[in-house]
């Protein structure tokens, strides 16, 4: 699978999941990654990088991800960038209220790297 040459914006705190997302998107579909662990760092690299997508995890102990997501889309410059969360509050949430939020939609915490990139082209329409 490669669907183009993308390039996608990881934020999340747990630096373990930067590693399991790159190398699946890489591997599974040619993708081109980014990731920080930081909230505000992840909205300067939204603004300079221009990323195709940005994977963002909902809980994040600097910024949460619904306030980054918030400010993503008050931005000029970011409120075009599709975004998805990756998060272990899929099972108490539904996709109505990530679509709510503004997100393109959700991913569950554990997800299938065999399958996440596939995952990702389904919610944004690739």
């Amino acid at each position: 699978m490669n669907l183009d040459r993308k390039r996608i914006l990881i934020i999340d705190d747990e630096i373990a999941i930067h590693a399991v997302v790159k190398l699946s998107l890489q591997m599974q579909a040619g993708w081109e990654t980014i990731a920080t662990s930081s909230s505000s760092h992840g909205l300067e690299l939204a603004r300079c990088e221009q990323p195709d997508i940005i994977l963002l995890d909902l809980m994040m102990p600097e910024m949460s991800g619904s306030d980054l997501l918030k400010q993503l889309k008050a931005d000029r410059a970011t409120r075009s960038i599709p975004v998805i969360f990756l998060t272990a509050k899929m099972k108490s949430l539904q996709q109505d209220f990530f679509k709510n939020l503004g997100a393109a939609g959700a991913i569950a915490k554990p997800f299938n790297s065999l399958t996440l990139s596939t995952e990702i082209a389904a919610l944004v329409g690739w």
